[in-house]
């Protein structure tokens, strides 16, 4: 029975974003209604499905023929990730995106993105990968633009060009690794692969982080984001920064490089250099920044950068058969971190966009007082914002806690510096935000604002519950059912081959 549900989780999204346009063409409240419980059956059957691992096979041809869907604790962490953030967005976009004509498609477009981000994560195959990578790429292209605006169209051009060349590497990292196994299924590619690294297979990962590190936006490869993310409505913002820059960036990338390729020390050294660049480079643009979204976008760069940080330490340890309790704790934050940043910043998107719909302003100068006339959105804004900063006990604090313990015991000391410097810019940051937003005398042009509506603010509460809650995961009892069999698929590395065949 539960592998039967596995396709659910791509036949959902994707069956209801083909619904939609058929029946909700002419009464939008039913594209709200379609869109939520699409999003909130998805959530469901994630959780219940849970502690399942299994491998599906489409049509019953088996791999490494056949095209297959493979769950395990990696991929289950996100698929609750992705529905969750998914759920709330939609709740949050069914009165934010009155404001749009066609509802309809907007609907039908964020669910095929869903559609595409669950395809990535389910996959056990390489060129579905792709395919599922562009599905959900194309869709997020027309929803960084669906406002029609000069800003946004612009914005989702430079997206697409800069998205498309990200494709193309991945593309090319694809055929090379086809072309030196003959097989396109992640498990029989890990198998066969060369033992030493033969230039063919040092030229297909380089493809690979180009590629994946242009979706994830890491530095240098993140001149589409600054633009993306503020043009976007606020609800597509918070998946972009939320979920999806992870599921076909961070994911993807870590897949293929601990349980495809193989994790070396060079590999490992990389991405501590990429997560490095990213959190300085990133955090010091964001501080520069008086619009909210752009801020938020900039922050997003720099809190990827930790993620990357936290799986490369882990990742080089390993290879280098250093300190394995620190390698297993660095990739362990890693995991966390990128959970607890698709919580804390899709609530500091979501509350952008209650702000704006409110003031009709993303400029931080031109606002001030708010915090009188919309309590909800200050409180659930403050709480993200000490989040990201950081600040016990808010989630934030305990996963960026776990990669400076872990650097420590590897003999990084002058990461765990930077990490915590980055930190303490992030909170100068963020203190700017709250300042400028909720502090101060009300403009004039403002004083008839009033709360956002009841159906916005829920999300808001909930994301904000679990800002302060989440930090429960590293219980013991609660860490071993959540969060360890995740870093567990990364820390075997390659022998998700062997699993992924035994599962089947």
């Amino acid at each position: 029975m539960n592998t039967i549900s596995i396709p659910l989780l791509i036949v959902i999204p994707l069956g209801t974003a083909f619904l939609i346009p058929l029946i909700a063409r002419k009464k939008r409240f039913i594209a709200d209604i379609l869109g939520s419980a699409a999003t909130l059956a998805l959530l469901v059957l994630s959780i219940l499905l849970f502690r399942y691992q299994g491998v599906y096979s489409i049509g019953g041809w088996e791999p490494p023929i056949g095209i297959s869907w493979v769950q395990d604790g990696f991929s289950n962490l996100m698929l609750v990730i992705v529905s969750l953030i998914s759920f709330c967005a939609t709740l949050f976009s069914v009165q934010y995106m009155e404001r749009y004509t066609s509802k309809h498609k907007y609907y039908s477009l964020f669910l095929l993105m869903v559609t595409g981000m669950n395809g990535v994560i389910l996959t056990g195959d390489m060129f579905n990968l792709f395919v599922f990578l562009e599905i959900a790429a194309v869709a997020s292209y027309a929803l960084v633009a669906f406002g029609g605006e000069h800003e946004e169209l612009e914005a989702s051009f430079k997206y697409l060009v800069l998205g498309s060349v990200g494709s193309s590497f991945i593309l090319l990292g694809i055929a090379l690794l086809y072309g030196m196994t003959g097989y396109l299924n992640m498990a029989a590619i890990a198998n066969n692969l060369p033992d030493s690294n033969t230039m063919l297979l040092m030229l297909a990962t380089v493809f690979f982080i180009v590629g994946f590190g242009i979706k994830a936006a890491l530095v240098p490869f993140h001149a589409w984001l600054p633009d993306a993310h503020p043009s976007a409505p606020a609800p597509i913002s918070a998946m972009l920064s939320g979920v999806l820059i992870k599921a076909l960036g961070i994911y993807a990338l870590t897949r293929i490089l601990f349980n495809v390729i193989g994790v070396s020390k060079l590999y490992g050294g990389v991405l501590i250099t990429l997560g490095t660049l990213s959190m300085v480079i990133g955090v010091f643009l964001a501080v520069g920044q008086w619009d909210f979204k752009r801020l938020l976008a900039y922050h997003s760069i720099s809190q990827m950068g930790y993620v990357v940080l936290g799986l490369g330490i882990g990742g080089y340890i390993l290879a280098s058969d250093g300190n394995i309790h620190a390698g297993t704790l660095a990739i362990l934050g890693g995991l966390f971190h990128l959970t607890n940043h698709s919580v804390f910043k899709s609530l500091l998107f979501l509350c952008s966009g209650s702000i704006e719909y409110s003031t009709g302003t993303r400029e931080l100068k031109e606002m001030g007082g708010l915090g009188t006339r919309m309590p909800v959105t200050r409180a659930t804004c403050t709480i993200a914002s000490l989040s990201i900063a950081g600040v016990p006990p808010f989630n934030g604090f305990w996963s960026k806690l776990l990669i400076v313990i872990a650097a420590i015991q590897g003999g990084y000391h002058w990461l765990a510096v930077i990490t915590i410097l980055v930190s303490f810019v992030t909170l100068i940051s963020f203190l700017k935000v709250l300042r400028y937003t909720f502090l101060g005398e009300l403009p004039e042009f403002l004083k008839q604002i009033k709360e956002s509506p009841k159906s916005m603010l829920a999300p808001l509460i909930i994301l904000a519950i679990l800002c302060m809650g989440m930090g429960l995961l590293l219980i013991p009892g609660i860490k071993e059912v959540i969060l360890d069999p995740a870093s567990a698929v990364l820390i075997k590395g390659a022998q998700y081959a062997q699993d992924a065949l035994v599962l089947h």
